[in-house]
């Protein structure tokens, strides 16, 4: 995080229990915008604050808010309200006041949000303070009238666009209705649309505009990376990044809960400790989650944009964009989450063809950020990786004292003629051996071609098609998930309205359609038989079935008998074979 060098905590006169508490949290300084946000929220004034996610606004608002109520006689009603856009914002925000409270008395905050026990929320809102909530909760309570904004000292708006992008504009309105006139009103934004603006105007009087850092400062600590990889092998790809990096700490964003979910399977069947986050969890399966993510238990937090917005853990080491983001905005919050409190991070997405390259480069021009271009590892870069990693592990314990036990066994070898060149190779081998990793390369069907390895290719059929948006990389990807084959040893996949036909090499074919049983396409169930040459000639005698699909694609729309006649061979061929 940005900080102001030429400001401390002291300087900034908090009182004794809140410095106790920073100094126990293990602040040095506060950051760019805590060195402006809290004297001015301290003052009373309307503020209005831009600032990037990951920069410490949780700090710049609630240490006034505590020092506040401090001073307030009557702490048993409700005297400061922040909304945030979701369940996790709201608990992790929550969790950082308890932290700032932690020498004071008196302070008592609470979060609410949706898919929690409304009875229990009850209970703790009739003694609470500070309430850290998401609108639709907070509306709800409000409903109920087990919510009562009247003595409201301080209203806070983290996040302001990201909750207006969410749907939750006449939910703030009525809140922000629901409080005195004569409130505090804060707002933190990434943005400032049209719409930040005009909550602004409405509810907040002469506020003070403070921009602790422009986007490229709040993104030097993250060095921005891509890879361009063939269609459909971007899980290869990845899993080849995870194995040369190895981060102990990483997230992966897609684009909806459905790629999330099965990346965060293919992960784990590739050896993985990977889980997915996505709006579609219970709140007890979120927060179960987060807490084997932030403990270690799970190496790799497979996420939405939207359920990632309340990641706040400040040792991810890695970024990987599965999926390219869908504006700007998106890539900024993505990126945000690595390279915070001051460490370095990387971030690393992954293109397919020159589309996507380009809509990157768009994106990262736009931010004002400077991206390059890397290969994707090989399986020799992985173990010579690893093997570095072994001689620097060998070199430091070099250095130390080494135990006569071991000392011993050397001269035993020694004294039955083995080479000291030997023993030690012998060692290393029964060390590190495990730890080699034999996973296949990412090859261009160019490269495919030109070794000439796949000669004769046979067919297999899919009963998924084109009516449940079934594109060429959701088959691919099914496929090389079984660990038979590489994307660059598909041939020619067909995809027509209620079935798939897909070309793969003939030695392959049996092994393929055990293992396909019980896959899944686009999240669908799939039956996959053989695809026989002579089923088509018998049933289309014009060339066989290759050519008559070729037509019926040509006159499609035209002519509804011939797509008719292929579903017949197609239903044909699956009774033959069960």
């Amino acid at each position: 995080m940005t900080q102001e060098n030429n400001v401390s905590f002291e300087e900034l006169g908090l009182s004794e229990e809140l410095m106790r508490a920073v100094d126990a949290l293990g602040f040095e300084a506060p950051t760019a915008i805590q060195a402006k946000a809290i004297p001015m929220v301290r003052s009373g004034t309307d503020v209005i604050g831009r600032s990037q996610t990951g920069t410490g606004k949780t700090m710049a608002f609630a240490i006034p808010a505590i020092e506040m109520i401090k001073d307030i006689e009557d702490k048993s009603k409700a005297l400061v309200i922040i909304m945030l856009p979701t369940r996790e914002l709201a608990i992790q925000c929550c969790g950082e006041i308890r932290k700032l409270t932690k020498y004071c008395e008196g302070i008592r905050p609470v979060e609410i949000y949706g898919g929690a026990p409304m009875d229990k929320q009850i209970a703790r809102l009739k003694r609470a303070n500070i309430i850290v909530g998401t609108p639709g909760r907070i509306m709800d309570h409000i409903r109920r009238r087990t919510l009562k904004l009247d003595n409201i000292r301080l209203a806070v708006l983290d996040e302001a666009d990201e909750m207006l992008s969410m749907g939750f504009k006449e939910d703030m309105e009525t809140i922000l209705r629901e409080t005195p006139d004569n409130r505090q009103t804060v707002l933190f934004s990434a943005t400032m649309p049209q719409s930040v603006m005009s909550i602004t105007q409405e509810f907040q009087k002469d506020p003070v505009v403070i921009e602790a850092a422009n986007r490229q400062i709040a993104l030097d600590n993250i060095k921005q990376l891509y890879v361009d990889v063939p269609m459909g092998r971007k899980t290869d790809a990845l899993r080849l990044l995870l194995h040369y990096y190895s981060p102990s700490l990483s997230i992966v964003f897609c684009n909806t809960k459905k790629m999330a979910e099965e990346l965060a399977v293919a992960l784990n069947q590739g050896g993985f400790d990977a889980d997915a986050l996505h709006g579609d969890l219970k709140q007890s399966q979120r927060t179960a989650i987060m807490d084997r993510f932030r403990n270690g238990s799970i190496s790799i937090l497979v996420a939405t944009d939207v359920a990632a917005r309340g990641i706040d853990v400040n040792d991810v080491e890695y970024v990987f964009n599965y999926d390219i983001p869908q504006n700007n905005e998106y890539y900024v919050h993505r990126i945000g989450r690595t390279g915070r409190v001051g460490k370095e991070g990387t971030s690393i997405t992954l293109c397919s063809g020159r589309r996507q390259v380009y809509s990157l480069l768009d994106i990262v021009r736009n931010t004002r950020g400077k991206i390059e271009e890397i290969p994707v590892p090989t399986g020799e870069d992985i173990n010579n990786h690893i093997a570095e990693k072994n001689i620097s592990d060998i070199s430091s314990i070099l250095v130390e004292p080494i135990h006569d036990r071991y000392k011993d066994m050397v001269n035993t070898l020694l004294s039955g003629g083995y080479s000291l060149f030997d023993i030690a190779a012998a060692a290393l081998q029964k060390c590190f051996v495990e730890k080699e990793i034999k996973i296949k390369d990412i090859e261009t069907d160019r490269k495919r071609k030109s070794k000439g390895r796949i000669t004769d290719f046979s067919k297999i059929m899919l009963n998924i098609g084109r009516a449940s948006r079934v594109a060429p990389n959701h088959i691919v990807g099914c496929i090389t998930e079984k660990g038979i084959l590489s994307g660059g040893d598909i041939g020619k996949i067909e995809i027509y309205d209620d079935f798939s036909v897909v070309s793969i090499p003939t030695e392959s074919v049996d092994e393929l359609l055990d293992r396909m049983y019980g896959a899944k396409v686009c999240g669908k169930p799939v039956k996959t038989i053989l695809y026989e040459e002579r089923s088509r000639q018998k049933n289309n005698p014009r060339g066989g079935r290759e050519n008559y699909v070729r037509r019926n694609r040509e006159m499609r729309g035209r002519n509804d008998s011939k797509r008719r006649n292929a579903e017949k061979v197609y239903k044909r061929a699956s009774k033959r074979h069960g």
